[in-house]
């Protein structure tokens, strides 16, 4: 048994249609492991075709924590993830068991590891004016307050540029610098981190196949299914890959095949942004291949037997 001082924690991390869950299922049947979930979708109830949501059945028997936890219209931030996530690690590793953490949301993942530094509340006046505003205006006007910040964020993020601005205008103090100012990192854990990075060309085929897969699923009708009870379009799940093109098929902004051509274009995109964000994390693995790879699964065996041992 490891003492709490050092207690061992995986990290699964990845772009999405990787494979992350295929490799986090068997690493916690080798090690005795318990699954937490860091993907920010997930994290809502109903939202299960779009965000790859494994079926109970699907999950094999191992426990998987944090999904399902918050209702679509409810707001879910790194903030309340990286204080629920280290809830959650603590409750594993009193049982003896180890926790695995797997996702693609690079910034989920940083709050529950290094924590998250002091920031204004949001100022809904503020929020509003801004969201009048095109990315590309956003992103000029970011460079002029905190040009640090405005060359990490993509210029067509319109959800963190605005939430950088609005941090850095009513702090009066760029969000680079409060950053800076240091953070509260996860004590008592040594994170053994992997991340999966099959080759562009084979993952770019399979996001197509799988965004083609979402409107053969179901994702339209799941995004029916969630507006009838009530939910608006304005919710924040609805923003998220798939159901955003549902949306826009169910107004006829877009046919069915512009909807899933839309989709695999932004889910490449997207992916291409995950890979660079785990890139710059810190002592981390990359495995070139899929996550279901029978090679990859038995070279993160070794990597963790020996890995364990050590701490242990």
């Amino acid at each position: 048994m490891v003492s709490v001082a050092e207690s061992p924690l995986v990290v699964i991390a990845g772009p999405t249609g990787s494979g992350k869950s295929a490799l986090a299922l068997r690493v916690a049947h080798e090690f005795h492991g318990e699954i937490v979930n860091c993907d920010s979708v997930q994290m809502f109830r109903y939202f299960d075709i779009g965000s790859a949501k494994l079926s109970v059945a699907e999950r094999e028997g191992i426990p998987h924590h944090l999904i399902d936890v918050v209702t679509p219209d409810q707001l879910y931030t790194a903030g309340d993830y990286s204080r629920d996530g280290r809830a959650v690690l603590a409750d594993i590793t009193s049982r003896g068991k180890l926790p695995i953490v797997t996702g693609g949301t690079g910034f989920y993942l940083r709050a529950l590891l290094e924590g998250l530094v002091e920031v204004p509340p949001r100022d809904e006046e503020l929020r509003a004016r801004l969201v009048q505003r095109k990315p590309g205006s956003l992103h000029r006007l970011l460079s002029r307050f905190d040009p640090a910040s405005a060359a990490r964020i993509h210029a067509n993020d319109s959800n963190k540029l605005i939430r950088a601005l609005e941090v850095s205008l009513t702090a009066r103090m760029p969000l680079s610098e409060i950053f800076a100012r240091g953070r509260d990192p996860l004590v008592g854990y040594r994170a053994i981190k992997f991340a999966l990075g099959p080759s562009r060309e084979q993952l770019y085929q399979r996001l197509d196949e799988r965004s083609t897969a979402l409107f053969d699923n179901g994702i339209v009708e799941e995004t029916q299914r969630i507006l009838a009870l009530g939910y608006p379009s304005t919710s924040k799940p609805f923003e998220s890959l798939g159901y955003k093109q549902a949306l826009d098929l169910i107004s006829g902004r877009l046919s069915r095949e512009e909807a899933i051509a839309e989709t695999q274009m932004h889910t490449r995109r997207y992916s291409k942004r995950q890979i660079t964000w785990f890139r710059r994390e810190k002592d981390i693995t990359w495995l070139l291949g899929f996550g279901a790879d029978t090679t990859i699964q038995a070279a993160v065996r070794d990597e963790l037997a020996t890995r364990l041992s050590i701490i242990e």
